[in-house]
């Protein structure tokens, strides 16, 4: 069996003891976002993306191995094991290596070579592959000729079905001819109707090496099969690959003057086996796990994108207390406003129809004006969807004389939101619409508390999401979340449900009970409170409490990101240099350590743990995202139409692709900087080396096609 520690030790470049630390406290039920803040003593400071990558690792194998040990009881019943196979099925690394293994020992459906072998050709078969004939086929063949067997022909063909199944089953020859094909092999991609105009035009008469193909082409290539759109095979490189088969199939000629001899009955049939062999048995094969592993190489490299441009906008950071007015834009159905206070709570809505077919400027101005006036709005969220340019104009005038600015929100999955069931229990007094402005003004708000109300794939900052194995994709997604919702913390006394139920070890069930619990018994003061809500017990706590914030607490300490495993510690810490909570509670206190493992001895506890506590006690509840690029206030607009090359202008980075990056402008189209211009005389590997999702960035305007929308952008300035 493989050693799991040695292996997943060797593969993230860590300790083995770090390893086998790690798998003993998942295997103990501990939460990776756990693991990472409050036991790094014990892994060496692994943080939350290796320990993801570990986790994923750990369950791979452990099915590896338990794979193996139902392979080798199984060929150990046959009879039919050997030490030098158990050796090799112990040491094989993947599943992939370990069915070809298991191949010649598996129970097969009902094929050609079953059926001759039970027509009693198996002996026949083997006396040919075993090419020590000293007489034609033909004449040997003869003596199988039966009732089920008839005919000389009819045992031939029998002896080639089960010559071909016998090397089609050697894991030796498809390891090899699945590595070559990779590597000397091509895509092939046809259109079905190159008639038909389509978004795969430049796929209807296209190939390229499969070593070289980009996983973002992998996917539209996919995708357009998955419509019937385009036909795709891959071209194997066959001389090779005959070349080889013969090689080691056929004795060679050169040996003896006696195999010559033999030979002469037996090769050109044993040819024609090989052939087949390969043509009806091993290439269809070879190629549907060739497909499947560019599509999950693929798969995995654009969600590792996904991945991190959702991070960076679950990451952006709040702006906080101020009454937001949401803007949700739409032409003949209106424009619905909703404006929520500095903690969220809905004071108003509206509907105004400023655009097409209404143009109900004037009265919307003075709409939007009374509800400025009466709520002290300070900022106003608009969504980017359909007539969000023509209702930034009119915002753009309407606040002119006002102290308002307002903001361009990515609206994607609102719309998905407010519909859904969540909607409904959050704001069951409001309709679809009003929603939808609610949502948008708490996106600007505290974007991590809205967005997690929403399925990922929905947000818009993604590539070729829809086309991906959608179990592994959410899987992915959702630890990023977990990680970004457990690096920010929750209040206890404000989250919703829905965020606490991505906090380490609260379920979806223990998040509605929290929430009933506020409700009943009023606001937390205390994080042992926690304790008298049903479903928490001892190691729920354990996993939660220090991601739950109280920031009107009786400890000051229920407000940090100190575990109350560490309380004792941190008093006495807090003594030793003359300090107490007060001092923390009114903004924190500056211990400095000369010696950290002095005082870690001194205090019992570990270095790492020392150290993070003294960075809280410093600036306690301090929001991790406070670091990053605010978004961007307006008060003014710019067309499109006033674009011009060479233009310097400041946008946000609205997604990360393989190819590029998206910014917004300010013009309601997003321009497109490409790979080559993020930065001067600079190899990129990635987009994502350069720029982030949310990143405030100067640009220069390339080119402005008006007719089609686009714009190009360069960060070479």
């Amino acid at each position: 069996m493989i050693d799991i520690e040695q292996v997943i030790a060797n593969e993230l470049n860590i300790k083995p003891w770090q390893a086998n630390a790690a798998i003993s406290l998942i295997n103990e039920d501990n939460t990776i976002p756990f693991i990472a803040r409050y036991r790094k003593e014990a892994t060496g400071g692994l943080d939350d993306e290796i320990l993801r990558k570990l986790n994923e690792r750990l369950t791979y194998l452990q099915k590896l191995n338990e794979r193996k040990r139902h392979i080798l009881n199984s060929i150990e019943k046959q009879g039919k094991l050997t030490l030098d196979l158990e050796n090799e099925i112990n040491d094989v690394e993947t599943l992939v290596e370990l069915e070809d293994l298991y191949r010649p020992y598996k129970q097969k459906k009902t094929t050609r070579a079953a059926k001759a072998r039970e027509k009693g050709l198996e002996k026949l078969a083997l006396t040919i592959y075993d090419q020590k004939m000293d007489c034609s086929i033909d004449t040997e063949a003869q003596k199988y000729i039966t009732d089920e067997v008839p005919t000389i022909e009819d045992a031939k063909q029998g002896a080639n079905d089960i010559i071909a199944d016998i090397i089609s089953d050697k894991a030796s020859f498809r390891r090899f001819i699945r590595d070559i094909s990779i590597k000397k092999g091509k895509v092939i991609v046809e259109s079905k109707n190159k008639e038909e105009s389509s978004e795969y035009e430049m796929y209807y008469d296209y190939s390229e090496n499969i070593s070289d193909i980009p996983q973002h082409r992998i996917l539209a290539i996919n995708r357009g099969e998955n419509e019937n759109i385009l036909k795709v095979k891959l071209e194997a490189p066959l001389k090779n690959i005959q070349y080889f088969l013969e090689d080691e199939v056929l004795i060679n000629y050169s040996k003896t003057p006696e195999a010559m001899e033999y030979n002469k009955y037996t090769t050109e049939f044993i040819k024609k086996a090989i052939k087949d062999s390969y043509k009806r048995l091993i290439a269809p094969a070879i190629e549907r796990e060739i497909r499947t592993i560019l599509t999950d190489v693929a798969e995995d490299k654009s969600i590792k994108v996904f991945k991190k441009n959702l991070e960076q906008l679950l990451m952006q950071p709040p702006i906080r207390n101020k009454v937001v007015l949401g803007w949700d834009p739409a032409f003949r159905t209106g424009c619905k406003l909703a404006v929520i206070d500095e903690y969220g709570k809905v004071l108003d809505t509206s509907v105004v129809y400023p655009t097409q077919p209404q143009n109900k400027i004037t009265e919307t101005k003075d709409v939007v004006l009374k509800l400025i006036d009466k709520y002290n709005v300070d900022l106003i969220a608009l969504g980017n969807g359909t007539a969000s340019r023509e209702s930034e104009k009119i915002i753009a005038d309407i606040i002119k004389d006002t102290q308002v600015k307002y903001v361009i929100v990515n609206e994607s999955g609102a719309s998905v939101y407010s519909a859904s069931n969540l909607a409904r229990e959050e704001f069951p007094d409001y309709d679809v619409t009003e929603r939808g402005a609610i949502s948008i003004a708490r996106r600007l708000q505290d974007p991590l508390a809205e967005l997690v109300k929403i399925d990922p794939k929905s947000i818009g900052v993604g590539q070729y999401q829809h086309d991906m194995n959608a179990k592994k994709l959410d899987e992915s997604l959702e630890g990023i979340v977990e990680r970004s919702v457990n690096n920010v913390g929750v209040d206890l006394n404000t989250a919703s449900a829905t965020l606490m139920e991505h906090v380490a070890g609260v379920s979806s069930k223990i998040a509605k009970n929290i929430v009933e619990y506020r409700q009943t018994h009023g606001l937390f003061v205390d994080r042992n409170q926690l304790l008298k809500v049903p479903g928490i017990g001892a190691k729920t706590f354990e996993q939660c409490a220090g991601f739950m914030r109280i920031y009107s607490p009786k400890n000051v300490l229920d407000t940090t990101c100190v575990h109350p495993e560490s309380y004792d510690t941190t008093l006495a810490l807090l003594s030793i240099y003359g300090y107490d909570l007060d001092d923390v509670r009114n903004g924190g206190v500056n211990i400095e350590v000369d010696d950290i493992e002095k005082m870690a001895n001194e205090l019992d506890v570990g270095e790492w743990t020392l150290r993070d506590i003294i960075d809280e006690l410093r600036k306690p509840g301090r929001d991790p995202r406070e670091k990053l690029d605010a978004p961007q206030l307006r008060s003014d607009v710019i067309d499109i139409e006033d674009l011009e090359e060479g233009m310097i202008l400041e946008g946000v980075v609205r997604n990360v692709v393989d190819f590029g990056a998206f910014v917004d402008i300010g013009v309601h189209q997003d321009g497109l900087v490409h790979i080559s211009e993020l930065i001067e005389d600079k190899f990129v590997r990635h987009p994502m080396d350069i720029v982030n999702v949310g990143d405030i960035v100067e640009v220069r305007v390339l080119s402005v096609d008006i007719e089609r929308s686009r714009i190009s952008l360069s960060m070479i300035l």
